[in-house]
């Protein structure tokens, strides 16, 4: 079973994402801040991250360029979904290593498919 990080500061967009991946046979883990999903990544493999941009602490920038730095997460697929739409964030979320940009709020089927097209092994062969 794949395990998706919800990494966001909203309790209300960190319940909406997971449930539309719960929905999809994959096992969630949320954190409200970049620090805490780098801690919680210490003691769980996880298979892709949905990190906010704007977030308390540490924000999603930030995250994704200390999570690149550790050789296991190096090419852990992360979907940066954020409500920033500007060119220059786009440009610095690839610049740290995001693998796909999208805008809040993200629709269930597009998450779908970024999943289909960046794990290899879902629960029963697909999503």
């Amino acid at each position: 079973m794949a395990t998706v990080m919800v990494v966001d500061d909203s309790k209300t967009v960190r319940s909406y994402h997971g449930s539309i991946l719960r929905d999809m046979g994959v096992e969630v883990l949320e954190a409200e801040n970049g620090m805490e999903a780098l801690e919680k990544s210490l003691d769980n493999a996880v298979d892709l991250y949905l990190v906010d941009v704007n977030m308390p602490i540490m924000d999603g920038y930030s995250f994704v360029s200390e999570l690149r730095k550790q050789p296991s997460r190096r090419h852990v697929p992360i979907i940066m979904i954020t409500t920033q739409e500007e060119r220059t964030d786009k440009v610095e979320a690839f610049r740290v290593g995001a693998n796909i940009f999208e805008t809040k709020p993200i629709k269930p089927d597009a998450l779908k498919g970024y999943l289909q097209l960046l794990l290899a092994e879902y629960p029963g062969g697909n999503v």
